[in-house]
């Protein structure tokens, strides 16, 4: 008997695997040509580059995941039903095998025109934008992905590879040795001990020991499409929400973008578990979804993005300006955009690193919160970042303790996460107290802790510790080429009248708003002095940013 689709799949797969009229189809022809296929046909490979599109005019043909025991079914496709997902959008190498199954007669298009006609077509860039994203997140969630990822939840590594594969929409198969029965098939068939986990299986061939990030990135070839020939217009350090609506803004607009990111599209806000208070989502979204969108947005414009590679140096004593990356490559740009944000404040504990990624987390998401289950959890922070963590977590752990130094969470923190946190019984305040000491093996095993008013310690027998306090900027790469102020955070505009001689400024007007000491140079979102730490603050000092950087562009 047929499977009986519910109202709410059938209209997630007609907007998935939809059907284009003749007219829809007709206003594809300009950019392709006729091809005429064969039954067993194979039109595109995992690992592919510029894998064509193809529309269905007559004949039929089927998407698989080949796999490590022959291949996995993911859809047929149809007279009048196009191929393709998110890769198209992004450059990156195919994930899925393409064969004709029935002979007929195929449109074929570049990658290339595809993205000019998605630029153009409003009608069709909606149709091909919501079909990609979907098919991508269908692939998530069925783990139809060219990686397979073998790991423990003891392992630091391990998560930190699996942070990586979901934060970056990586569609991948996650095998827990800790669980699962069939795990040492899969170790004794690749010749892989224990001892050597996490272990990556790329494409179903290459093994890769305790990868680093850049050696997983690498694998799967996420930065095969980026060069560095070319002199860009505009070059994006970070990818969080202040650098991705740069790279949505200046890529709609013309330029020739590329974003720069040491591990995930995101920054701190990707790893919020729900964002409430952005404008235009009143039922919120989280971090890393917001994060997938812009991303894809971006993408869609034309903007390039370099994953897993941090910058080095920033060379600026020539023009175009230099930025050294740690994969050996050196990015040219005639402006740049700093976009490289904060990263959280860690306490002064001895043992603080052991225990990172084996009980002690910067970043709440649903990987977390697995790891966590009904333990009890501490977080340590007064934000809104923390507060949003105590919330969701207080969703599974049996209890959320939340340490904060000052004696009021509303200095800092939004109104409505607040009476959340205020009205929740699983969630306990405990103010001006601090964190003095952590225990354990190979995991942590108990957190001692200070209160500041009666200076009281305690000890407690909790494994699951998440700090999100403070935030110091990630500007170390910077050698001294731009003024900052004395937090490290970069001085932009006006803040910079008092030192601006001594940066021997070149130009005869003065810097723009966001502008550093050095022309042409931006600072946008948290690494800028200054800066309103929320979401839609950053994402609005991103997109003015573009239409300085047009300023300064007009005057090289």
């Amino acid at each position: 008997m047929a499977t009986q689709l519910t109202p709410l799949f059938a209209d997630v797969r007609g907007e998935a695997f939809p059907v284009l009229t003749a007219d829809q189809i007709n206003r594809l022809r300009p950019f392709s040509k006729v091809r005429k296929v064969e039954v067993g046909d194979i039109l595109f490979e995992p690992g592919d580059s510029d894998i064509p599109f193809f529309v269905l005019l007559s004949g039929s043909m089927e998407i698989v995941q080949p796999d490590l025991h022959g291949e996995r079914p993911i859809v047929k496709h149809e007279a009048g039903q196009f191929t393709g997902e998110i890769t198209m959008i992004s450059g990156r190498l195919g994930l899925v095998r393409g064969r004709v199954t029935a002979a007929g007669e195929f449109l074929e298009m570049s990658s290339e025109d595809l993205r000019t006609l998605v630029a153009r077509d409003a009608e069709l860039s909606e149709i091909f934008m919501r079909a990609f994203i979907l098919r991508r997140v269908t692939l998530i969630n069925r783990g139809l992905g060219n990686v397979i990822l073998m790991g423990s939840r003891h392992s630091a590594k391990t998560l930190r590879l699996r942070e990586f594969l979901t934060r970056n929409g990586h569609p991948h198969t996650y095998v827990d040795l800790d669980t699962d029965t069939s795990a040492q098939e899969l170790l004794d068939h690749f010749q892989v001990t224990t001892e050597e986990i996490p272990v990556v299986i790329c494409n179903n061939h290459t093994v890769l020991r305790s990868p680093s990030i850049q050696e997983l990135a690498t694998c799967l070839g996420l930065n095969a499409h980026i060069t560095a020939a070319e002199v860009r217009d505009l070059v994006i350090v970070g990818a969080g929400p202040s650098g991705l609506a740069a790279a949505v803004y200046a890529a709609s607009e013309g330029l020739d973008v590329l974003v720069i990111e040491a591990e995930s599209p995101g920054g701190q806000a990707g790893s919020s578990s729900r964002i409430e208070n952005y404008l235009g989502f009143p039922m919120g979204i989280s971090g890393n979804e917001l994060a997938g969108r812009a991303a894809a947005q971006a993408q869609k414009f034309g903007a390039k993005m370099l994953i897993a590679n941090n910058v080095m140096k920033l060379n600026c004593k020539r023009h175009p300006y230099e930025l050294t990356v740690d994969c050996g490559q050196t990015i040219r740009a005639r402006t740049v955009v700093i976009a490289s944000g904060a990263q959280y404040n860690k306490p002064n504990i001895d043992n603080l690193k052991k225990f990172e990624g084996q009980g002690i987390y910067y970043g709440a998401t649903y990987i977390e919160a697995q790891l966590c289950g009904k333990d009890e959890v501490i977080v340590v922070g007064g934000g809104n970042s923390a507060g949003q963590a105590a919330v969701y977590l207080s969703q599974t752990a049996s209890k959320v303790h939340m340490l904060v130094r000052a004696n009021q969470l509303s200095e800092t923190m939004s109104r409505y996460l607040i009476q959340r946190i205020e009205e929740n019984p699983a969630i306990e305040m405990h103010y001006r107290t601090e964190i003095i000491g952590i225990d354990g093996g190979a995991q942590l095993e108990s957190v001692t802790w200070r209160d500041k008013n009666t200076g009281e310690t305690s000890t407690h027998d909790i494994r699951h510790l998440f700090i999100m306090a403070g935030a110091s900027p990630r500007t170390d790469w910077l050698n001294g080429c731009l003024a900052l102020d004395s937090k490290g955070f970069i001085l932009t505009g006006r803040d910079l009248d008092p030192v601006l001689q001594t940066y021997r400024w070149s130009l005869p007007r003065v810097p723009y708003m966001l502008e550093t000491s050095l022309p042409g140079v931006f600072a946008v979102g948290d690494v800028r002095s200054g800066n309103v730490k929320r979401v839609a603050s950053a994402v609005g000092e991103g997109s003015i940013s573009i239409y300085l950087v047009h300023r300064a562009l007009a005057e090289l």
